[in-house]
């Protein structure tokens, strides 16, 4: 049974990797999702991340289309109490931003698509430096005291504005971030490390990094001459033509090679080895794609296998 992490001080555990439902209702259907769902929890995957706007990008979409396969999927199976739902706020098209006001609209039209009476961790998905994190944390503080969401996160913040939103927390006695979720991968690690992982080490939060895979990048599909039909191959690709993504491909072969594992494996596992880090988000469209992601749960790379990894990616 793999062992479950800590999610900062929310006293939520979860599977070491979070699967990703930015998919769902995009490249894979309502039928689709529900298998990929089935495999992960039939893993032991108990941690799904998606987002009130997914996926308001596909022609005819109008977003929440993820929440509402989600939502159906646990209605279903009866499993809600087993699942960490994890949902996001400011970028649903007709909820756009974080004032107070959306916020708790946004919510409500989250729980409705989910069919659920909570959301177990509610993230802020982009800042607006403009709405004073007064304003934002004063509404998820309304939300978490009404039991419609249990605990609170922040992606995509910077350094200055997490730590102004943890010290009113503190000094007002109101909800905290217990997460953050960070763009953080082996080919971009400028963004979390530093500053914001320091803050995160420092006050206990849980790093949840997206893009754990760089658009597809890290799973090793993606070489000189090849063409990969996904509708993030251009996001992918891009990393081909740098001197760091070439360095980080031959690193991991090498301790793919060591461990008779695959490179998305590798990828994942230096990311969940790294200080705040409780879990990367990943996602699969189709049932096949998941072994290679679930098995970061068991894979333990040595001192020496980090090392290699993080000085190609340096």
């Amino acid at each position: 049974m793999t062992s479950l992490r800590k999610l900062g001080s929310s006293g939520l555990e979860v599977f070491p990797l979070a699967l990703g439902g930015n998919v769902f209702g995009w490249t894979a259907d309502q039928p689709q999702s529900f298998a990929v769902l089935d495999a992960y929890t039939a893993a032991g995957g108990n941690f799904v991340d998606t987002a009130d706007v997914y996926s308001a990008w596909v022609e005819g979409n109008r977003g929440g289309e993820s929440e509402t396969i989600i939502g159906k999927w646990v209605k279903e199976r009866g499993n809600r109490s087993d699942v960490v739902i994890a949902t996001k706020v400011s970028q649903h098209p007709d909820y756009q931003g974080l004032t107070a006001a959306n916020i708790k609209a946004a919510a409500d039209a989250s729980l409705k698509r989910l069919d659920t009476d909570y959301i177990d961790l509610y993230y802020t998905h982009f800042d607006q430096p403009e709405v004073p994190v007064e304003e934002i944390i004063g509404a998820l503080d309304e939300l978490v005291k009404a039991g419609k969401v249990r605990h609170i996160a922040a992606s995509n913040i910077s350094a200055e504005r997490l730590k102004a939103s943890l010290d009113f927390s503190e000094r007002e006695g109101l909800a905290r971030y217990v997460a953050l979720q960070p763009h953080y991968n082996l080919v971009s690690r400028d963004t979390y490390e530093g500053e914001l992982s320091d803050l995160a080490e420092r006050t206990g939060l849980a790093a949840v990094p997206y893009y754990a895979l760089a658009s597809g990048f890290l799973t090793g599909k993606y070489r000189p001459g090849a063409t990969v039909d996904s509708a993030r191959a251009q996001g992918a690709a891009k990393h081909l033509q740098t001197e760091r993504g070439q360095k980080v491909l031959a690193a991991l072969d090498e301790v793919a090679r060591a461990h008779d594992a695959e490179a998305a494996t590798v990828a994942l596992a230096w990311l969940a080895a790294q200080p705040t880090v409780a879990a990367p988000i990943a996602s699969a469209r189709t049932v096949e794609q998941l072994p290679a992601l679930l098995a970061v749960a068991e894979l333990r790379l040595t001192d020496e296998d980090l090392r290699k990894l993080t000085e190609a990616s340096a």
